[in-house]
């Protein structure tokens, strides 16, 4: 880690703008920790008692784990919005910030008297990221949503069900996915509306609506046009998807599962080869993609009956040495010790102050002669930690509220 919290690492692409954060839990806050990781000065406005969040995942010395990630690169500072003084040093931070992410409720910060209204009154080109569970008008507006509810109404959680299976619930896919999207696309919209505005000074500031539900449903590929013109609605196809093949995963000797993808015409014929299977490569009933799909069934017996012969690794090498796109299934402790993961410090170690050595994810971009690691200036800091450097250093307060 490199830096005094509060200063930029030179180079980072956002060096430069302000966002205050307004977020509890995780799409906001994921939102603006993209922001902080490309250098954006984040303000993390947490009530007095800090983010729920903090309350999450396991602990040590004392300290949550997972909001050493959670807050990284983030200026922690604590405010009760209900109180006069908490409304007043909010008005002082947006009047300096460049933008703005919430995802309260719909209507919260009107409710307090911090709505776009005021804000944009305080600050005309600020720019108001909004991330809910349903968006900010419509019927469901009101109604409360958390991430897997996004899975649900956005249509990925259908996807996700073993084909006929109808005792069991279709499964998560085990973290909040539709919280990260909405994340994502709010750091895009920011990004977006700060360029818009960058260089022109008459330009005014936006509100950015984001929704859980539409940001899974925005995945949805091309299943709504589909629909439209047919009436179809795609079924769960377990772990195959219905438009290539083969790709699907395969139980190997050892009980673990292998990953394979051998959905292009070439690699297809590749994989016949090296599973000593080259009659099915040179099969006309399989010879494009539309051929394979439709004898999906047959093509994965054939593969199934393989991959059983061999353990995992082994039939990975196997198949990695024919250039075939396959991995076995990672668990955190695969992703942790990978070699490649380590290589490309996608896992690297970082010294956080407050729990020891920690392994991090890396930010998911890289920029020439900036390294991972360098990115991250410093780990999730404690509640409130910087409330003198903000109020009195950023705010010019001279004396405590």
């Amino acid at each position: 880690m490199t830096g005094k919290p509060g200063l930029p690492l030179a180079g980072l692409p956002l060096t430069g703008l302000k966002v205050v954060e307004l977020g509890h839990y995780i799409a906001g806050p994921f939102a603006t920790r993209l922001l902080a990781d490309l250098g954006a000065e984040v303000i993390k406005v947490e009530p007095p008692d800090g983010d729920p969040i903090r309350g999450w995942g396991s602990r040590h010395n004392g300290h949550p784990v997972w909001f050493s990630i959670h807050g990284r690169n983030k200026l922690s500072v604590t405010l009760d919005l209900k109180s006069e003084q908490g409304r007043a040093r909010m008005r002082g931070l947006v009047a300096r910030a460049d933008a703005l992410v919430e995802n309260f409720r719909p209507g919260f910060l009107e409710r307090i008297g911090l709505g776009p209204a005021v804000l944009h009154g305080i600050n005309p080109r600020l720019v108001i990221a909004r991330v809910s569970g349903f968006g900010q008008d419509g019927p469901y507006r009101d109604k409360p949503a958390f991430g897997s509810i996004g899975e649900a109404m956005g249509g990925l959680r259908h996807l996700t069900a073993t084909p006929g299976v109808t005792d069991h619930p279709p499964p998560r896919c085990g973290v909040s996915i539709s919280d990260d999207l909405a994340g994502m696309y709010a750091a895009l919209a920011v990004t977006a509306a700060c360029w818009d505005i960058k260089g022109n000074p008459e330009a005014k500031g936006r509100i950015i609506d984001v929704d859980l539900v539409g940001a899974v449903f925005s995945l949805m590929e091309g299943m709504l046009p589909e629909y439209g013109l047919t009436g179809a609605v795609r079924q769960p196809a377990g772990s195959a998807i219905l438009t290539a093949a083969p790709t699907n995963t395969y139980l190997c000797a050892d009980g673990k599962w292998l990953c394979i993808g051998g959905n292009s015409d070439p690699i297809f014929k590749r994989l016949c080869d090296a599973i000593g299977n080259p009659a099915m490569g040179a099969d006309p009933r399989f010879a494009d993609n539309r051929g394979r799909c439709a004898h999906m069934a047959e093509i994965d017996a054939a593969i199934g009956r393989w991959t059983r012969t061999l353990p995992a690794a082994k039939a990975e090498a196997v198949l990695e040495a024919a250039d075939i796109p396959c991995s076995r299934l990672y668990d955190m402790r695969d992703c942790a010790e990978d070699p490649h993961f380590r290589a490309r410090q996608t896992v690297m170690e970082v010294q956080d102050p407050l729990i020891g050595p920690l392994l991090h994810p890396a930010a998911p971009f890289r920029f020439d002669g900036i390294s991972p690691p360098d990115m991250v200036r410093w780990t999730g800091p404690a509640l409130g930690a910087h409330n003198d450097q903000v109020f009195k250093d950023l705010l010019g307060e001279t004396q405590d509220g």
